[in-house]
């Protein structure tokens, strides 16, 4: 009702979501936008972060001292057979191409509040759905066939964890829970077609698929071992990292995963928004299968794909889901993972002991690194 004319005014349109307006930038004394680097709280969070590497590294030395173990001479070891060749670095490349993918998977979902602890399971299932489309159609001229084997892994691994979304919307069943679950689903689907409809039946007697025929592969990078599949990696990473910033898609995840009531009072279809979201992660995850199917093991087999996926959850919790981070985070467990190989062969531990040191190094920087919050 005005009070000059004593009559009711229609209410004003609910704000849209993209008349909202941004946050101002921070600005300056003259009234630009202020772009300094707070260097003295970079400097603090990263030596936070360097004291609680070197705090688990410490601490695991202690562990082997108490086996019999030279701490000095075993992280020599492990040093010298993972970082010291081409070679070397090349297998940690190998591993990593997977490993970034997964950890994608859970840093977009992450984005919107959701816990997806199943990349084990969307990577077997994006590799299953490579192989099922490289045994119908592989041989094609080109690129084709592994175009459609990526398109068929991303599809399958999108399809996969979006059950996840859906149960949650539909019947208020934790995501985390679900996904785990199925992890072991889809590691018994593909125990089911290596032991019987896809096995090989030409081949050692052992459960696999038939490997891939050249035209189906990964072409390598001169002349390593490591494949396409880095480069496939290190571009979703980008791809990732631009669409989480820069499009509304992406700050529209961020608003449902900051306050999901608040943003649905604003308009926002939060159900589309986190089913898609674990969808995205799944087909990042899907798209991880693909790349080690064709660009390392050539063949499904029992243990295809064994802890890539939490080595991908542990990543992308290691560097807060921050995509590019997550990539080096990825990397770096992948050649602690590696190192494992040294402590069995070179310290006389069981190859497990290396699980040991990624706890303490997650313990480390999530507890010890994490800045204090002061009243």
């Amino acid at each position: 009702m005005t009070p000059e004319t004593g009559t009711l005014e229609a209410a004003e349109p609910p704000i849209t979501f993209d008349e909202v307006p941004a946050a101002p930038d921070p600005v300056a004394d003259d009234g630009a936008p202020s772009r300094r680097v707070n260097w003295p709280a970079v400097g603090r969070s990263t030596g936070r972060f360097a004291l609680a590497i070197l705090g688990a590294l410490a601490l695991f030395g202690v562990f082997m001292w108490a086996k019999g173990v030279n701490p000095l001479s075993a992280y020599q070891k492990m040093f010298q057979s993972t970082f010291t060749s081409w070679k070397d670095w090349g297998e940690i490349l190998i591993r990593s191409a997977p490993v970034i993918l997964a950890a994608l998977a859970v840093c977009v979902p992450a984005r919107a509040g959701l816990v997806n602890v199943g990349g084990e399971g969307q990577l077997v299932v994006g590799g299953v759905a490579a192989a099922g489309v490289a045994l119908v159609a592989g041989g094609l001229p080109g690129w084709a066939a592994l175009v459609l084997m990526a398109l068929a892994a991303m599809v399958a691994g999108a399809a996969w964890s979006a059950v996840a979304a859906v149960l949650r919307q539909t019947s208020h069943i934790n995501e985390g829970v679900t996904t785990l679950l199925m992890n072991y689903i889809a590691l018994d689907l593909m125990l089911f077609l290596i032991y019987d409809p896809w096995k090989d039946r030409k081949g050692s007697g052992q459960p696999s698929t038939p490997p891939l025929p050249n035209i189906d592969r990964l072409p390598f990078i001169g002349s390593s071992r490591v494949s396409f599949g880095i480069v496939i990696a290190v571009v979703t990473t980008i791809v990732v990292a631009l669409v989480l910033k820069k499009t509304s898609w992406g700050f529209r995840l961020r608003v449902v995963g900051g306050n999901a009531e608040a943003a649905r009072r604003a308009g926002l279809r939060v159900s589309v928004l986190l089913i898609s979201g674990m969808a995205v992660g799944g087909m990042l995850a899907g798209l991880g299968g693909f790349v080690q199917l064709a660009g390392s093991e050539f063949k499904l087999r029992p243990g295809f794909l064994v802890t890539y996926g939490y080595l991908g959850f542990l990543a992308s919790w290691l560097a807060r889901h921050h995509p590019v981070r997550v990539m080096f985070a990825a990397i770096a467990l992948s050649a602690i993972a590696i190192s494992g190989d040294s402590l069995q062969l070179d310290s006389k531990l069981p190859a497990a002991s290396v699980n040991i040191l990624m706890a303490l190094i997650l313990l480390g920087v999530f507890g010890f690194s994490r800045r204090k919050v002061t009243a």
